[in-house]
């Protein structure tokens, strides 16, 4: 096995018993992604010289041992929204096209502490706002299963790095299901962890009360070893959920939790795997519960209620948010700055600015956001909506008091083809409808591949925790991987060709 092939955890492991170095693991990693990024265009930015430079730094710490973490030396890739010292970060915007953050976040800070390596930023949805990463500045980003279709988003990039081998793990956003629907849709593993777990510091806002950080890797195993890192209080961050326990909740591996599906409480809201799912996306859902019961875990389908309103409600709470935090781009104090006219004054330039630095997409998320805080239209929109929200938090707490973990497709699709969802944006709202919840409720949600619809594609399964019960999403997850095998014998089993 190639070394691009293994998982994060592996790769650490043997970069500790002196198997290989960091610096062949970082190398075996650009090989490859030089050799797929023609077709995939996964990153936005990749740095092959500064990545060896700390590699060989990192080797060095290692034999001194400075780095002893289990994934000390392994290379990753980070979303292009989440703030890196010295090296672009853009969103994928044009307005920001040449912005070098002075500082870096605090979830890369605690990566370069545990002795990782960033080999690069990857492409996304423009502000993280759309589901196809098909708005980026710099161009889309291909499903490396099929390169006609998309690898969802908008942490598209981030996945369709994992999944194409050209990083074993990475950095995502999930703001209404950014790391969950394309993990889905790419055939890897991702995690939104509970809102306030991981720290947001660093992380270009576009919805302040949704937005998070979360790792997406090979399998589960890596997902709970990058969130053990990542999962600390961070003064710097104000909803940084302080003293939790959530980082002594987390697996160290899957050995530790192999065979507990015995006993879970397990439910399936009816909605999910109802009308407007795919039978490929259900029949995997169904197939996923009834493993789990044959292994003993209580499996049950029950009405979670409010399905019809999540949808308006994220979509007026992030836009709303998205136009309060996008206001900060004007042209003036940092980002692109559209050229002045002799008669143009200082508001027509900010109008200038922001009407040629944002693209289509986020023009029109701030504009129904403004719309939706205006006088007049707060009451009837926005107050609304979080009414709703609240809601919806009761909802899951009362589902959480009966279940464990609750089972549900991460998208009601697998991945469609480029173009179809930009077409009809309504559309491609309508597709968040199985993760936009988690996001609102502020739950964990984790995707993991489970089998292949008929053209070959990737259909994961999502799987829904209590607010900061991260155990029991991981407990869910490793039974599910030990029921379904690995995800590469899956695929050739089920005949599917990696492109």
């Amino acid at each position: 096995m190639e070394i691009w092939e293994m998982t994060a955890v592996s790769i650490g492991e043997r970069i500790r018993q002196g198997e290989f170095t960091s610096e062949e693991a970082v190398r075996s990693f650009l090989d490859r992604a030089e050799m797929e990024e023609g077709r995939i265009h996964a990153f936005v930015r990749l740095d092959g010289d500064e990545a060896v430079k700390r590699a060989r730094e990192v080797d060095q710490g290692i034999r001194e041992g400075r780095y002893t973490g289990p994934l000390a030396g392994v290379p990753v890739a980070v979303k292009d929204n989440i703030c890196t010292r010295g090296i672009p970060t853009t969103c994928c915007s044009k307005i920001l096209k040449d912005f070098v953050p002075p500082y870096s976040a605090t979830a890369a800070d605690l990566l370069e502490q545990a002795g990782t390596v960033i080999l690069g930023k990857t492409n996304m949805d423009e502000f993280a706002m759309g589901s196809t990463t098909e708005t980026s500045y710099f161009g889309p980003t291909k499903n490396p299963w099929d390169t006609d279709r998309a690898p969802g988003g908008s942490s598209g990039g981030s996945c369709a790095a994992v999944a194409a081998g050209e990083a074993p793990a990475a950095l995502g956003s999930d703001t209404g299901g950014s790391i969950r629907q394309p993990s889905s849709w790419c055939g890897v593993t991702g995690i939104k962890p509970t809102y306030g777990a991981v720290s947001r510091y660093g992380l270009i806002a576009y919805g302040s009360s949704l937005d998070q950080i979360g790792p997406i890797g090979r399998d589960a195993a890596d997902c709970a070893a990058l969130l053990k890192i990542l999962a600390v209080h961070d003064p710097k961050d104000a909803t940084s959920a302080a003293g939790m326990s959530l980082k002594a909740e987390i697996p160290a591996d899957r050995d530790a939790m192999a065979g507990e599906a015995r006993g879970l409480r397990v439910g399936i809201p009816e909605a999910y795997i109802g009308e407007g799912t795919d039978s490929a996306v259900r029949n995997g859902i169904l197939q996923a519960a009834e493993a789990l019961k044959q292994a003993g875990a209580q499996v049950e389908t029950f009405s979670l209620g409010l399905e019809d309103y999540v949808i308006p409600a994220y979509y007026v709470i992030a836009s709303a948010e998205a136009s309060s935090n996008l206001e900060r781009f004007d042209g003036v104090k940092y980002g692109y700055r559209a050229k002045k006219g002799p008669e143009d004054g200082l508001h027509e330039m900010y109008k200038k600015s922001r009407t040629e630095g944002f693209g289509p997409e986020v023009r029109r998320r701030i504009l129904l956001g403004t719309f939706v805080l205006s006088s007049g239209y707060y009451d009837a929109y926005y107050l609304k909506a979080l009414k709703v929200r609240a809601l919806v938090r009761g909802a899951f707490d009362r589902a959480f008091e009966k279940y464990d973990v609750l089972l549900a497709p991460a998208a009601p699709t697998t991945a469609p083809r480029l173009g179809e969802s930009l077409s009809d944006p309504l559309k491609m709202y309508l597709g968040d409808i199985d993760t936009v919840a988690a996001n609102l409720a502020g739950i964990p949600g984790l995707t993991m591949p489970w089998c292949l619809d008929e053209k070959g594609l990737p259909v994961g399964i999502q799987i829904m925790g209590n607010r900061f019960r991260e155990d029991l999403v991981f407990r869910a997850a490793f039974a599910c991987e030990a029921l379904r095998g690995t995800w590469k014998e899956v695929w050739k089993r089920e005949g599917g060709e990696r492109s």
